[in-house]
């Protein structure tokens, strides 16, 4: 990493690491050395409380925050920033950052491409005919042309305007539920308000969710919203497992009029071995893999961010603490 003079003033700049579940030293130390103006510890390691003014994070402890009275600036290792706002002790008026990846948006949007195919061929069925040796061309019958599939996809932000970017070039009309207004996109029809996410739902046949976690949003994945959505749609859940009512998820499935979903985040992670979710036939699972942030797109963001608040400006990559993104 090469050395941003900025940083450097009385010395390096001290911060810390604040995970519960992962060890962030380890994970990112190497790119975030000393060059760059910086110097960060495990909690357990810090030398001088009083001296740490920022923390590279991902769902602190409740605790994490109180040993240290100057830190201004929290710095997510991914785009979400709810496991940091859902901190108990977090400071008031500190600084929260995120970081903006074009290239996990990509790796998102694939994801989610290869969803709507897997729903949209019925590859499921192809799988499970596969195990039995059998040859069965479903696609004879059941094929729906692309432009007679509407895709919905809960919240356009960075991640979800990638998303909807692929999809709309595999020929599948988008609605995107989306905060602010914004024109016809590329053939991405955006509808705003305070119900357009069930209007969204209502006419998805696959419907794709990568909303931030908010209180309006929190357990928005629910049987009223299933209700809504075309008989025999398939949901893509992408966003915070906090969006999703486990339960009415597996009553729409069994009933039959959901078709299919398929998880990447969940309420507990990891998902506990005897959860129903595993064995379902209707459901695929996957250990909240969806998309990754790099190494150094995170070192890099980081740096930037605690630039900035050194220059005494507002972070780029700051959000909205009270919206939650």
């Amino acid at each position: 990493m090469t050395q941003n003079s900025s940083l450097l003033q009385d010395g390096p700049i001290d911060g810390v690491y604040l995970c519960a579940s992962l060890d962030l030293l380890e994970i990112f130390g190497a790119a975030l050395d000393t060059e760059a103006g910086l110097r960060l510890f495990r909690p357990e390691d810090v030398p001088d409380p009083s001296r740490i003014l920022f923390a590279l994070a991902w769902r602190p402890a409740p605790d994490a925050f109180i040993p240290y009275p100057n830190i201004r600036l929290v710095q997510t290792i991914g785009a979400g920033v709810d496991p940091v706002l859902n901190t108990a002790s977090l400071p008031k008026n500190i600084l929260v950052t995120r970081v903006n990846d074009h290239e996990q948006a990509a790796i998102m949007s694939g994801f989610a491409a290869w969803q709507v195919i897997w729903y949209h061929r019925k590859m499921g069925a192809y799988q499970i005919a596969a195990s039995k040796g059998e040859w069965i061309r479903n696609s004879i019958k059941t094929l729906r042309s692309p432009s007679d599939m509407t895709i919905g996809i809960l919240g356009y932000g960075l991640m979800g305007q990638a998303i909807a970017k692929v999809i709309v070039a595999m020929g599948f009309p988008v609605l995107a539920a989306s905060r602010t207004k914004k024109s016809r996109d590329h053939g991405v029809t955006c509808i705003t308000g305070s119900n357009a996410i069930q209007q969204v739902a209502a006419r998805a046949a696959i419907l794709i969710n990568v909303l931030p976690l908010t209180e309006a949003t929190r357990d928005i994945l629910s049987a009223p919203l299933f209700a809504k959505m075309p008989q025999g749609a398939a949901l893509i859940h992408l966003g915070r497992g906090e969006h999703l009512i486990d339960e009415d998820l597996l009553e729409a499935l069994n009933k039959g009029h959901l078709s299919g979903a398929s998880l990447d985040v969940f309420r507990s992670e990891p998902l506990p071995q005897s959860h129903p979710f595993w064995t379902h036939p209707k459901l695929f699972i996957t250990p909240h893999e969806a998309s990754i942030t790099s190494v150094s797109a995170v070192s890099q963001a980081l740096l930037q961010s605690v630039s900035e608040m050194m220059k005494g400006q507002q972070p780029t990559n700051a959000i909205n603490v009270t919206n939650g993104y």
